[in-house]
């Protein structure tokens, strides 16, 4: 086992005959904010479940700060904060009252528990909400206050499980906000957050752990990620449909990768090199009957990465 304070060792869940979480093998590094990723029914919320001790594995390991989950939960998570599946408050409360009541579970002193409260209240943009009932709170505002509760005793680790889903998108721009200013509350804090909203990831998250069918398919900074592939994704946009015909025509033209249908009139194009030959498929493109109004390199290479990856491990 190694130091970093999140280490999964041969961890593995079954249900019956189908297998959730496959012999997973991760440790995510210290002060690291680590983007989650696959598509639904990857593993990623069975395997967060299981590090925060809400379901067993049926084999394997998980550690938080070096203590054994099964073995120690209570220790293992007594500086952790978590948010997983949707939060859950006493309508009745209001968001200080909240923070007391949980910050008391947790062995707090009420001095503490006030004052880390305004600051977490600032923290997730709620202060002038601090004494209305949470009966009255949007999705999107019990989220922040569940981040907020996921931070009242300074954890040095955090494990969020999709924190914006089913937001509209002021509640997950909110959300984001709020994520990119947690670490400036403390400086000792790893974030381990599932996600499959790839531009969330590639804005928030300085690492990436990617798996598919309960196994791990990629983990390494984001950057590195990023520079996997040996291609360019250019989204072509014409007049006509890209019928099958259309495809085959751009896959013929040189440097073509590969060509698919992207939605719409629009497709997708895998170009291997680099600027010069983006030019090249452009005017290649131009001496084609294919009625083309624009090219434009997709500016998030990490879905190109994730989507290669997810298709060559089924």
């Amino acid at each position: 086992m190694t130091g970093d304070p999140i280490v999964i060792e041969s961890l593995r869940k079954e249900y019956g005959s189908f297998v959730a979480v496959n012999d997973l093998n991760l440790s995510i590094k210290k002060n690291s904010f680590t983007g989650f990723l696959g598509p639904n029914g990857a593993g990623k919320s069975t395997t967060l479940k299981i590090l925060t001790n809400l379901i067993h594995a049926t084999s394997g390991s998980a550690y938080l700060n070096g203590i054994d989950v099964v073995k120690d939960p209570s220790g293992a998570l007594s500086t952790v904060g978590t948010v997983v599946e949707t939060p859950e408050f006493y309508p009745y409360l209001t968001p200080r009252e909240t923070m007391r009541y949980i910050g008391e579970i947790l062995g707090m002193r009420k001095e503490a528990i006030d004052a880390e409260t305004d600051e977490i209240l600032q923290l997730v943009n709620m202060t002038e909400w601090g004494d209305k009932k949470l009966g009255t709170f949007s999705k999107g505002m019990r989220q922040r206050i569940a981040l907020g509760q996921a931070m009242l005793n300074k954890p040095n680790v955090i494990i969020l499980d999709e924190p914006t889903s089913g937001l509209d998108p002021r509640g997950m721009a909110e959300i984001r906000e709020v994520l990119k200013n947690l670490r400036s509350y403390t400086n000792d804090l790893t974030i381990m957050m599932s996600s499959h909203i790839l531009h969330e990831v590639s804005d928030l998250c300085d690492r990436v752990a990617m798996i598919n069918h309960g196994k791990l398919l990629v983990h390494d900074d984001i950057d590195i990620v990023k520079q996997i592939a040996d291609y360019r994704a250019i989204v072509v946009r014409m007049l006509q449909e890209p019928t099958p015909e259309v495809l085959e025509t751009i896959k013929d033209l040189d440097n073509v990768v590969d060509a698919q249908r992207n939605g719409g009139n629009e497709c997708l194009v895998k170009i291997s090199g680099g600027a010069a030959e983006q030019e090249k498929l452009f005017n290649d493109l131009r001496n084609t009957d294919i009625r083309v109004f624009s090219l434009s390199e997709m500016d998030n290479s990490l879905e190109a990465i994730y989507l290669d990856l997810i298709k060559e491990s089924r």
